[in-house]
């Protein structure tokens, strides 16, 4: 039976971030990057695609471009044929080009680093902004993926289906400083424990701070 839903306190998060922290003490950015447009190009192809897959196909492509400039002087053709094997690749490629251009006439060739500069790039929306801001700024940052959502709704954190209303609940309940590391911990914890399909309840560390709303 599904426990009932309780407004989450500063305390109870607080208590539960401990536990996830000591289960994965490593948890980062599982994107391969060297420099911030690196990261903000593999953010991008990693939507409705793994990120073992991304660092598999951006390999190639960061032997191929290495600048900004070089990026902005690509067609969206030339990148694509790199990166095939990810979904919507051809989309993709055009924001990876795209974004690179703007960032090279209005930037001066820097990566921004405000969320309503980069949210202004095309294919880039507030998960893909907190990414870069987080990883490649340390800027204060909560990255909402899908494993942050069914997560944060099952440990009774949130009730909302909206990435952006979630986002701003989540970042009232935990300090600035923690959102990005937070982030990657009910990341790591989805792709470990709470799966989308098949929770492994039995061996889920926080399994009593849980909802069980699923």
């Amino acid at each position: 039976m599904s426990k009932s839903r309780v407004n989450p306190t500063k305390q109870n998060v607080a208590n539960l971030l401990v536990i996830l922290d000591k289960i994965y003490p490593d948890a980062h950015c599982s994107l391969n990057f060297r420099t911030p447009f690196e990261l903000l190009a593999a953010t991008i192809m990693s939507a409705q695609a793994t990120d073992v897959r991304v660092n598999i196909v951006t390999e190639q492509l960061f032997k191929r471009y290495r600048t900004v400039e070089e990026y902005a002087a690509a067609s969206p053709e030339e990148v694509a044929e790199v990166i095939r094997t990810v979904g919507c690749f051809r989309n993709k490629a055009r924001s990876v080009v795209g974004s690179a251009q703007i960032i090279c006439t209005r930037y001066g060739g820097v990566v921004p680093a405000t969320m309503e500069d980069l949210v202004t790039l095309p294919g880039v929306g507030r998960k893909t902004a907190n990414v870069v801001l987080s990883n490649a700024f340390n800027v204060a940052g909560f990255a909402v993926d899908t494993h942050v959502k069914r997560v944060a709704f099952r440990l009774g954190l949130t009730t909302l289906v909206d990435p952006e209303k979630i986002e701003k609940e989540l970042c009232a309940l935990i300090p600035p400083l923690q959102w990005g590391h937070t982030s990657h911990l009910l990341i790591y914890h989805g792709r470990a424990v709470c799966k989308a399909r098949k929770p492994d309840c039995e061996c889920c560390p926080v399994e009593k701070q849980c909802a069980k709303c699923f």
